[in-house]
């Protein structure tokens, strides 16, 4: 009778720990599957994060090297300023001597396609013409004159080709110059909007991290929460084990006591000569085996 009553009393915590082993699987696989759903949302922050972390790498490789090209072309640009000023001294001294031949050559209204002509033309005459000598020495004093003039006036040709090339360089060099500083302000503004980007993204990096945080305390939680949930489970398996091979064992001899006394009824009606039914048989044969 007590036998009984505790094998009921086992087979009740049996059924029990069956119903608890049930519940506490299904909290696992809820924390499993929320755990999961948070370890994706970090995934896609992390994914987020490294995104901008290798934007931001390539930007400030990016801005470095516009930095390097400002500085070369500020250096250029300097050495160009300093060209253009000289230049400029170059074209005022130019200008300068221009004017002094001008008004050296101010009461001249001369072609100097015809002064040429008029020293060749005296020239000749003097050379083809005989004459007295005192018009000969007129003759070349007058050659002389007109060739003062005209030495002062191809002087002044000179000057003007001087004035022309000074003014191509001064002008082309200060082209130079404004391109460089154009390139300078573009590249510093390029640079400058690379900045901005930058710190655009750390504002959104800070941000990833702070919803990160939260995030991961939970995933900690609930896997802290899965591994006691699992020290339970294993503990509750021990016992549920024990009382399932308890139950078997006890089945088994359940079913061996059932055979005896069932064999020793086939043989008491073979002895009495009495017929056997099929339960009977399998009975019997069931001892034999």
């Amino acid at each position: 009778m007590e036998q009984n009553q505790n094998l009921s009393e086992q087979r009740k915590e049996f059924y029990e720990k069956r119903k608890e082993l049930s519940q506490l699987k299904n909290q696992l696989h809820s924390l499993h599957t929320e755990k999961e759903t948070i370890f994706q949302e970090l995934k896609n922050i992390h994914s987020q994060i490294r995104g901008r972390n290798d934007r931001v790498k390539k930007l400030r490789e990016e801005r470095d090297q516009q930095t390097s090209q400002v500085k070369s072309l500020k250096e250029e640009r300097d050495k160009l300023n300093q060209a253009v000023k000289e230049k400029a001294g170059e074209r005022k001294e130019v200008e300068h001597k221009k004017e002094e031949l001008l008004h050296k050559l101010d009461d001249i209204k001369e072609d100097p396609r015809r002064i040429k002509a008029q020293i060749t033309a005296l020239e000749k005459k003097i050379e083809t013409e005989v004459m007295p000598f005192d018009k000969e020495q007129q003759l070349t004093k007058r050659i002389k004159g007109l060739k003062v003039i005209y030495k002062k006036m191809e002087e002044l040709g000179t000057v003007w080709k001087e004035i022309n090339s000074a003014s191509a360089d001064f002008s082309e060099t200060r082209k130079l110059a404004n391109e460089h500083h154009h390139n300078i302000q573009q590249l510093a503004q390029e640079s400058q909007a690379k900045h901005e980007e930058v710190r655009h993204l750390y504002d959104e990096i800070k941000k990833l991290r702070e919803s990160e945080k939260p995030l991961a305390e939970k995933h900690q939680q609930l896997r802290l929460q899965m591994e006691e949930l699992k020290k339970k489970v294993t503990e509750i398996q021990v016992r549920y084990t024990e009382l399932s091979r308890l139950f078997q064992a006890a089945e088994e001899k359940s079913f061996s006591t059932k055979v005896r006394e069932k064999t020793a009824e086939v043989q008491e009606k073979l002895k009495k000569g009495k017929k056997l039914s099929m339960d009977d048989i399998l009975a019997f044969q069931a001892s034999k085996e």
